[in-house]
């Protein structure tokens, strides 16, 4: 596909100078960090912006653990640090990791920028600021949910500026998870196929999308997922881009198939509702004619295979 790489969070080229992860000379070298508070990056208060701080800011008082490396970025190295220790006063948990949190925290060693959702500022963000901003909050929550060793339960030790974790007890190594998802432009003639899911905001569509099973490949995956949600079957399967998704780690796999049939039959669990949209329906959708129905979020890959879609560019 020749706009792949145009999706959010992928395209900006980053150079992530692994080759100096274990180079201590080379770490200590001059750089700037970005900071992420529960998975929420520092940003401007446009929110267009994510801020680098140098390495000595006070904010890093309230950081946890080691900052991690991103790459190199105009000459210098690109850290991620993490103040999640930092506890905001008039803090409301309830709205935190939701579907579009719209809190912001302001920390006092910082008062020039604000916490903001990801998912919410996304789109505002230069590629370059998006991608870092995505590697940060994958790999820091990877650190999160994986301090203790798989092999021997014993608690693991961050590695190589951040990409790895080495338990002492049994020597054992282990490394940052990506897990795959298919995402499916699914076609018939004219029409796409689209779901919501259980627990959705109202009216909120998508592709069709689910995760790829061990030992399976991602055109079957593509065929099952349909299948399983929809009844609808699937033939002819081709990848059409990528995207990182760090909410918390997956890597979404765009494809496009064709369907073989039209008949839809719901498996509840997976889907509240699925339906059929000519290219028409979904130009309304698109322009936010159909009160049923919201358009795409942009910045998903949903809504960059379903824009493409409409403007006959998925070659």
């Amino acid at each position: 596909m020749q706009h792949a790489e145009t999706v959010t969070f992928g395209g900006s080229g980053l150079d992530r100078a692994a080759e100096i992860r274990g180079d201590a000379q080379a770490l200590a070298g001059p750089g700037e960090t970005i900071v992420m508070w529960r998975g929420k990056p520092l940003v401007n208060d446009s929110a267009d912006r994510v801020l680098r701080l140098p390495m000595d800011h006070p904010i890093l008082a309230d950081a946890v653990g080691p900052p991690v490396l991103l790459g190199r970025d105009d000459g210098g190295l690109i850290w991620a640090s993490d103040v999640s220790s930092w506890a905001p006063e008039d803090l409301d948990a309830e709205t935190l990791g939701g579907f579009a949190d719209p809190s912001e925290q302001i920390h006092p060693a910082c008062p020039q920028g604000r916490f903001a959702e990801l998912r919410r500022v996304m789109t505002a963000l230069t590629p370059r600021d998006a991608e870092l901003a995505a590697t940060a909050k994958a790999v820091q929550g990877w650190h999160v949910s994986h301090r203790f060793c798989a092999r021997c339960g014993a608690q693991s030790d961050m590695a190589m500026a951040g990409w790895e974790r080495h338990c002492a007890a049994c020597g054992g190594k282990h490394f940052p998870r990506t897990d795959p998802v298919v995402i499916m432009l699914i076609t018939r003639g004219n029409s796409c196929l689209v779901g919501r899911s259980p627990g959705w905001p109202e009216g909120m569509y998508s592709c069709l999308a689910g995760f790829v099973e061990p030992g399976e490949t991602i055109e079957a995956a593509v065929r099952r997922e349909v299948f399983e949600e929809s009844g609808v079957r699937v033939g002819p399967v081709r990848y059409l881009a990528s995207q990182p998704w760090a909410f918390p780690s997956s890597l979404m796999i765009g494809c496009h198939g064709e369907a073989l049939s039209e008949e839809i039959t719901l498996d509840p669990a997976e889907l509240e509702d699925a339906r059929w949209l000519t290219r028409e329906e979904l130009f309304e959708v698109t322009a936010g004619n159909r009160p049923d129905i919201l358009p795409a979020r942009k910045g998903a890959i949903a809504h960059f295979l379903l824009h493409n879609w409409l403007a006959d560019r998925l070659d």
